[in-house]
């Protein structure tokens, strides 16, 4: 067998080996270190992961040999949590933040979300790809290799929702970096709808979600469950119709008040319940009981200058498996640098740094249900790996604000170099 791509002399290499599953409690700190390790790919697989290359591979003057001396490598990251395809920013919102308006403030007074729902209607198709192609290059740069894209601002637009899943699907096709898209129609209740919310989730029920599934544009539907957003009772109602149509489910949980959206996601199962800053310990319990991944998003609460952050320490002793992502929107927290993510939830958070790699690797994919292909270096699943130009894993961490990748190597092909 003749390898086309071998890292050798890997100072670090994280193979996060194991059981395709999401790693939780202790499981989140074993991971699958080797030192002087080497890596053979052929063509977009992974055909050998050790410190000894064997002899039925092959290398010959057509196989790329990189150096991996002072070098860390791990599996590609993934960012499970974004709202990618959007148009405008809201800079000028960041007045109103340093003076202690809240998110909600902000979004009483006809800004936050609404703002950007107005310019997302307003942007073309092409504005709209060009845009978000230009995060996921820089996304790219940071070492991630598959992203979840959610929609989330047409909301009662549903043409607009419909051109941010088409742009999403678009650049998952031409963009070396993957895109998992999620319809997030129930994103916030429109302006029109303010008095008679329920009207809105029905036309998401018996209008959208049909649709979404039918041109299957989307594998997950999201749903903003929160005070003065979508409550329980209505995020259940979206979420059991999304199911009944063969979507896989997600929510926006507890993020400012504990409602009891972390309890909800283990009702129903879901793959993963995001921001759980409020969430109740009996919530985290439930989570743990029936498998459901916590997505946590430090950068939205550094941004929001909240004070409050998801119980990440209480997660992992409760055996909740843990993925990291940058929620990267022009609201919350308008940053593409998953590696700033990765710094905050170490040094805020207080998660080690075996707990945050693998967030951001296997938990990451476990949150998009790719676990099986991606989130760890193994034979047989796809070549997505990052060359870190750093010593070791703590180093990425420690020395945080900076672009530690050296190469981005996606489906066995270099797509990234600093």
């Amino acid at each position: 067998m003749k390898a086309t791509l071998v890292i050798k002399d890997i100072d670090n290499l994280i193979t996060m080996q194991g059981e395709n599953r999401p790693r939780a409690g202790r499981e989140a700190s074993q991971i699958g270190l080797i030192k002087n390790g080497i890596v053979a790919i052929k063509d977009d697989r992974i055909i050998y992961v050790g410190d000894k290359l064997p002899e039925y591979i092959e290398i010959d003057e057509s196989t790329t040999i990189l150096d991996g001396r002072g070098k860390t490598v791990t599996p590609g990251l993934i960012d499970s949590h974004t709202h990618l395809v959007h148009g405008g920013s809201r800079e000028n919102e960041l007045a109103m933040k340093l003076k202690g308006a809240s998110y909600l403030d902000i979004l009483k007074a006809g800004g936050g979300i609404h703002s950007t729902v107005k310019a997302t209607r307003e942007a073309s198709f092409e504005e709209l790809y060009n845009k978000a192609k230009k995060s996921l290059d820089i996304m790219l740069s940071f070492g991630v290799t598959t992203v979840e894209a959610k929609s989330g601002y047409g909301i009662s637009d549903f043409d607009t929702e419909l051109k941010q899943l088409k742009v999403a699907k678009k650049l998952d096709e031409d963009h070396p970096v993957d895109i998992v898209s999620t319809f997030m129609g129930a994103h916030a209740i429109p302006l029109e709808y303010h008095d008679y919310p329920d009207s809105f989730v029905d036309i998401i029920i018996e209008e959208m979600l049909p649709i979404v599934a039918e041109e299957k544009l989307a594998k997950f539907c999201d749903v903003f469950c929160e005070e003065g957003v979508f409550s329980i009772q209505q995020s259940r109602k979206i979420l059991l119709k999304a199911k009944e149509l063969g979507l896989g489910l997600k929510l926006h949980a507890d993020e400012i008040k504990p409602l009891g959206g972390a309890e909800l996601a283990a009702e129903l199962a879901c793959i993963s319940a995001d921001h759980l800053v409020a969430a109740s310990d009996q919530g985290i319990k439930a989570m743990a009981e029936r498998g459901v991944i916590a997505n946590l998003l430090p950068g939205t609460s550094f941004n929001l200058q909240t004070g409050k952050y998801a119980k990440a320490r209480k997660l992992v002793e409760e055996c909740v498996a843990v993925a990291l992502s940058t929620d990267y929107n022009p609201g919350s927290c308008p940053t593409e640098n998953i590696q700033l993510i990765m710094s905050l939830a170490s040094l805020i958070m207080k998660l080690t740094p075996e707990e945050v790699i693998t967030a951001v690797t296997i938990n990451g994919a476990a949150s998009l249900g790719i676990e099986e292909e991606y989130g760890s270096l193994e034979p047989g699943k796809y070549a997505d790996l990052v060359i870190f130009d750093a010593p070791n894993l703590e180093y990425i961490i420690y020395h945080f604000g900076i672009n530690h990748t050296d190469k981005v190597i996606k489906n066995g092909i270099i797509v990234y170099e600093k």
